[in-house]
């Protein structure tokens, strides 16, 4: 079954938004006060993750039903559109996302064709609760109400359902999430992000150390599998006084084959550090080849480098510019910095020149490597400092064997000349020795 964009999901949702049924009566009668609390019901929603990176966390929505009227909506507060400033307000850290409303029979349709779980919860709420619950969805969803700022871990689409369970629910929920999370937030985004190993070692290079720090499960409620399961074992009480389980019933409407996302991070460590001595020796090598008269292998020096010098430079430009210049406060002051910079995109336009012999260019990349490893280093003996604790020693294995097998690389070469003229004077004193002791 093909899959689809997070674009174009997004426009499908918009879609169903705009026809469906729920849609064409401006305020449901629960928004009006007409719904009696006895008639309605309140579910919490989770849709698995999907193939895009933008779904590769799950989703999650709100439903509230009408018994007696035979209505539904669902409240999506994970709706965004693309525009020509879309892409600007995500540079900046400024993306605005809005709750929609949609027919609920129609967005589960779409996510069974798009192989996501949709497992539902009905929540076990009194009669005043699933009148308050209800009302503040139909008017969130109003157009003077419904925009809000997007932050991936602490304002999304989940954590919005998970503040209005809690206050129905007298801030009984969070009570229940003081407790230390299992895990930090880099730990959840890598074990999430682990079914793409490239574009999850990116995510760890762009994060800062805020995500270092130690959460609370509160906090692990960003996301949609983790709400599911701390509302499955909150109890409540029930109308005699006695706790209940705040799920009064749950089913699945679809189940996919697709795998969870794992338990714990992958451990790729081991793999990311082979890679990066292999890169750097690699570099090593193909100078020792060049220094036979190979012209291959400087031209094969000269393609790494510009590779290289892509690779990690575009990335580290990036972060230079989100902490100077957007709101994504989840870059700055980032000790990636020390391995990679707008320094290392030096790389490329040297490495060019190299292909093509130039001697300066040679010169330039000695002093682009050792700056680049020199720093490298650096970032690890401030290790030792408290200011500097940022859980990147994944990417301190990959990027610095890199910049040391660089930098040896082309520093090799300058040791070597300057032994080179040393040599014929060590050889002329030799030669001198026989005839001074003839005299």
């Amino acid at each position: 079954m093909p899959r689809l964009s997070s674009l174009a999901l997004s426009s499908l949702l918009g879609l169903l938004l705009l026809t469906s049924p729920a849609r064409a009566a401006s305020v449901p009668p629960w928004g009006t006060g007409d719904s009696r609390g006895e008639d309605l019901s309140i579910w919490l929603v989770t849709f698995s993750p999907g193939d895009d990176v933008f779904a590769w966390w799950g989703h999650g929505s709100l439903v509230v039903e009408d018994r007696a009227r035979q209505m539904q909506r669902l409240y999506n507060y994970g709706m965004y559109s693309f525009d020509d400033e879309t892409v600007v307000r995500f540079a900046k850290g400024r993306l605005e996302f809005w709750v929609g409303e949609s027919s609920v029979n129609g967005t589960f349709r779409l996510y069974k064709s798009l192989g996501r779980d949709v497992r539902v919860q009905e929540l076990n709420l009194t009669p005043e609760q699933r009148v308050k619950v209800a009302k503040r969805l139909a008017d969130n969803v109003l157009p003077e109400n419904r925009e809000y700022l997007y932050e991936h871990y602490s304002d999304n689409c989940v954590t919005r359902l998970r503040d209005m369970i809690d206050s129905a629910v007298g801030g009984r929920l969070s009570e229940a999430e003081r407790a230390p999370a299992r895990m930090n937030l880099r730990e959840h985004t890598r074990r999430y992000t682990a079914v793409n190993p490239p574009m999850s070692l990116l995510l760890d290079f762009m994060m800062n150390d805020s995500i270092d720090k130690p959460i609370t499960r509160r906090e692990e409620a960003f996301l949609p599998d983790e709400l599911e399961q701390q509302v499955a074992e909150l109890k409540v009480p029930g109308a005699d006084g006695q706790p209940v389980s705040l799920v009064e019933k749950q089913w699945n409407y679809f189940a996919s084959s697709r795998p969870r996302p794992p338990a714990t991070p992958p451990n790729f460590g081991p793999w990311i550090f082979a890679l990066g001595v292999l890169l750097g020796a690699s570099a090593l090598g193909l100078a020792a080849w060049e220094r036979r008269g190979s012209r291959a292998a400087r031209i094969l020096l000269g393609v790494e480098n510009m590779l290289v010098g892509l690779v990690l430079g575009i990335p580290g430009l990036a972060l230079v510019v989100m902490w100077i210049g957007t709101d994504h406060v989840v870059t700055h002051h980032n000790e990636n910095l020390f391995l990679a910079n707008p320094v290392t995109l030096l790389a490329v336009p040297y490495g060019l020149r190299l292909t093509w012999n130039s001697v300066r260019a040679r010169a330039r990349l000695k002093w682009v490597w050792g700056f680049l490893a020199a720093t490298g280093a650096l970032g690890v003996v401030l290790k030792v400092l408290p200011w500097f604790d940022q859980d990147n020693w994944r990417l301190v294995a990959l990027i610095l064997p890199i910049s040391l097998g660089m930098a040896g690389a082309f520093w090799l070469d300058r040791l070597r000349a300057r032994a080179a003229v040393r040599e014929p004077a060590s050889r002329r004193e030799d030669a001198q020795v026989p005839s001074l002791k003839a005299s």
